[in-house]
Order: structure tokens, then C-alpha cells, then sequence
């Protein structure tokens, strides 16, 4: 009792920001375990070992039913179907920050999402202008994402010296990029529409907002479903990692149960004696399955579908992403200057570019509201950081461009990703320096 009372009380805003910290967290430590996979898959690839290395990915893996065969390659599986699910997990985190998070508030989403537009707008068009015709000009999705787990990362390494308010900036803005990126890829990277197999996707995203207004609340029913949904969406000619974006919206944000009837349910539990109440048909036994019950669902579906996929996708699938597309071949191979150079110029200068014109034009214009913590200096590093394209940027060059020119978008992107860190750091560091003035005006 004195311990509790000792402590400050606890107020809902609590509830609202630990997600959101926890989320970071994640983010920050993925960052880490990506640069090391995105190394070792490097040095793999110009090693003696790069030819069975390189050749591991184009396994053939799938399942023969009768006449039926679903077969893909490895890197096929973990492009299109692993990464439903990171697509999922930055589905929910946007959600939650629009329905419970600050993002609540019209104005202040409005920057980050003008900033992600202007990061999108600002490096197609560089990427256009440095290829002027040329091979690979129909991959300029590739340039329009930000790396979410790199840039949380880039930030975790400065610690309690960067406002909390350039962290949730450069969260929003890489999440919406994202989701604007994964639309594009579904939209202009897909096949022909297959309109039977859309209206399967169609019918079966009904039957999933059907059951959740009929109350069925179990998780294997829907993870069945979205299952159904990603084949019919693979087949539709509609990239099917759109699946994720689609679902994680659809995810309800609120709990089930409130915290007043939970408080109200755990009492009867605890008014019971020591004793054994809990074998047999009675009322206790039926007052502790509804106290179980009730436990779970006093968190909404968004923040349970968080912890439980977050880290899977953090230490799992995003290093597994990279070891499969960041190993660049150096020796032996030939590489298209001008691609490289309109990859790297469209994150380098394209990117910080759009994001602070974009960001001034939303302030000025009074659309959106810029904290008074996060200076236009701080905004200016964090636009260096989005030049971070790593992920997203490799994902949709596997789907833009030819073999024969992915390395050449690689080098370019990997390039820009150092490039971006090294300068984006080096201002960070600089405004939150002590006595710097800059960063807190």
C-alpha cells in the first residue's frame, strides 16, 4: 500500500502513450538486428559462398493438393506473403495513433501527412528528372518510402537528447509514406485484374466486418480469413500485401470490455476465500472463465494483435526481408550509373526536399500545427533521416525493375540509406548539443 501510494496516480493519458513507447522501443532494437542482417547479407554475397547464397532465395517452396499447386519462390514467400504481416503491424500502430494516439487531432496529423506527401511527390519527380527516359524509369515507386525500424533506430542512438515530438513526427510520416508506397505498389505494380478473384477478396473482407459486428471475437478465425483474402488478392492481379493495409484498418481500436466493468468482474473473483472454488459446475468456476475472458478483452484488438506480431516482425520477418534482398554482388557485376544515381538523388535530396517544403507549406497555411518543441531544425534532420528508404525501397524494386537492373537500384538505395543516417545524425547531433539553442526554439 505504501509502495502505490508513493507513486504519482496514474492518468488515462498513461494508457495512451506506453503502445506508443513500447512500439518504439521495438522499432529501435529492430533497427539494430536489420543492420546486421542487411550486413551479413552483404558479405555473403561477395563471398565464396555467394552463388548458393544468392541461389537459396529462388527455392521453389509450396504445397500440391490433387491438381492444385501453390508454389513460390522463398524469396517470393517472404516478399509477398511475410510481409503481409509487417504491412499488418503498420497498419494497427497507424490506426491506434489516429483513433486513440495525438493523432486524433485533424491539425496535428496534418503535418506529418503533408510531409509524407511532399516525401513522395519531391523524389518520384528527382528520380524522373536524373533518368530522363532511360532504363528502370517505370520503377519510380521505389523512391516514395521511408524506412520505419532504420530511422527509430537512427533516433534511439541519441537517447533522451530528441524530442518526443520529432520521434511520433517521423513515425507518422513513415507509416503514412508507407501505406501510401503499398497502395501504389497494389495499384501500379499489379497484373491484369482478375474480377472473379476480386470479388472472392470483396466478399471475404464482407464476411470479416460481418462477424466482427456479430461479436465473434476469436483470432484464428480471422487470421483464416485473411488468409483466404491474400490468395484471392494474389490471384486478382492486386499486389496481395495490400491484405495487411486493408486489415489492420479494419481492426477495431477500443476494447471490448471497460476498464469499470473489468474492476467489477475481478471483484467477485477476489471475494472469494482461499480455498478451492474453481473445480466443478459452480458459480465461482463460472465467475473465473469470465474473468478470464474479461482480462483479454480489456485491451482492444489493435494493442493484443501489437504485442503478439510486433516482435515477430521486428526480429523475424524484417531481418529474414533483408537477407534475402540486400546482397548486392559487387565484383563481376555491371551497373547502370544514371539508375544509381537518380536512386540516390531521389532519397538524398528528393526526399528532405519534399518533406520540409511540404511541412512549411501545411504551418504557414495553417492546416497543420508544428509542436513548438519540434524547431524547423529538428524538422530538417528528420528529413535527412527520411532518405532512409531501405525496406519499402527494396520491396518495390523487386517488383519494378528487371534482374538485369536491380543491382544497379540497390547499390543506389543502400548508398542513399548511409548517406541519409551519416547526415542526418550529424545534424541531430549538432542542434541537441549542449547550449544549442536551435533545437528548443
Amino acid at each position: 500500500m505504501i509502495e502505490s501510494l508513493s507513486r504519482l496516480p496514474k492518468v488515462p493519458a498513461d494508457r495512451l502513450a506506453r503502445p506508443f513507447m513500447r512500439f518504439l522501443r521495438i522499432e529501435a532494437m529492430a533497427g539494430a538486428v536489420l543492420l546486421l542482417s542487411t550486413l551479413l547479407a552483404l558479405a555473403l554475397a561477395n563471398s565464396p559462398w555467394s552463388v548458393p547464397f544468392l541461389a537459396l532465395w529462388d527455392t521453389h517452396v509450396g504445397i500440391l493438393l490433387g491438381s492444385i499447386e501453390i508454389s513460390r519462390s522463398l524469396k517470393h514467400w517472404i516478399n509477398d506473403g511475410l510481409m503481409t504481416l509487417f504491412f499488418f503491424v503498420i497498419a494497427l500502430e497507424l490506426k491506434r495513433e489516429l483513433v486513440l494516439g495525438e493523432l486524433r487531432d485533424l491539425r496535428v496529423a496534418a503535418l506529418p501527412v503533408a510531409a509524407a506527401i511532399g516525401g513522395m511527390i519531391a523524389p518520384v519527380s528527382v528520380f524522373l528528372l536524373v533518368v530522363d527516359g532511360g532504363p528502370g524509369k517505370s520503377g519510380w515507386g521505389t523512391v516514395m518510402s521511408t524506412d520505419t525500424a532504420f530511422v527509430i533506430g537512427c533516433l534511439a542512438v541519441l537517447g533522451s537528447r530528441i524530442p518526443q515530438n520529432l520521434r511520433l513526427f517521423l513515425l507518422s510520416l513513415a507509416i503514412f509514406d508507407d501505406v501510401g508506397a503499398i497502395l501504389v505498389v497494389a495499384v501500379g505494380y499489379g497484373g491484369h485484374p482478375n474480377w472473379l478473384a476480386l470479388g472472392a477478396a470483396g466478399l471475404g473482407l464482407m464476411t470479416v466486418a460481418t462477424i466482427a459486428r456479430l461479436g465473434v471475437r476469436g483470432l484464428p478465425v480471422y487470421f483464416a480469413l485473411g488468409g483466404g483474402i491474400w490468395l484471392a488478392l494474389d490471384v486478382s492481379g492486386i499486389h496481395a500485401t495490400l491484405t495487411g493495409v486493408i486489415l489492420g484498418l479494419m481492426t477495431p481500436a477500443r476494447s471490448w470490455v471497460s476498464d469499470r466493468r473489468l474492476h467489477a468482474i475481478l471483484s467477485r473473483v477476489i471475494a472469494y476465500p482461499p480455498g478451492n472454488h474453481w473445480s466443478g459446475d459452480r458459480t465461482a468456476r463460472r465467475d473465473l472463465h469470465r474473468a478470464g475472458i474479461a482480462t483479454r478483452e480489456a485491451l482492444s484488438p489493435i494493442e493484443r494483435l501489437e504485442i503478439a506480431l510486433h516482435p515477430w516482425v521486428a526480429f523475424a520477418i524484417l531481418p529474414l526481408f533483408a537477407l534475402a534482398n540486400a546482397g548486392v554482388p559487387v565484383r563481376g557485376t555491371e551497373f547502370d550509373p544514371r539508375l544509381t544515381t537518380a536512386i540516390f538523388a531521389a532519397f538524398v535530396i528528393g526526399k528532405p526536399v519534399g518533406v520540409i517544403l511540404f511541412s512549411y507549406v501545411a504551418v504557414k497555411s495553417r492546416l497543420g500545427i508544428r509542436p513548438s518543441e519540434l524547431s524547423w531544425g529538428l524538422l530538417a534532420a528528420g528529413g535527412l533521416l527520411t532518405g532512409i528508404g531501405f525496406t519499402m525501397a527494396l520491396f518495390i524494386a523487386d517488383l519494378a525493375f528487371e534482374a538485369a537492373l536491380l543491382n544497379s537500384v540497390k547499390l543506389g538505395v543502400l548508398g542513399a540509406s548511409v548517406i541519409s543516417a551519416a547526415m542526418g545524425l550529424v545534424l541531430l547531433t549538432w542542434l541537441t548539443s549542449a547550449g544549442r539553442s536551435a533545437a528548443r526554439t
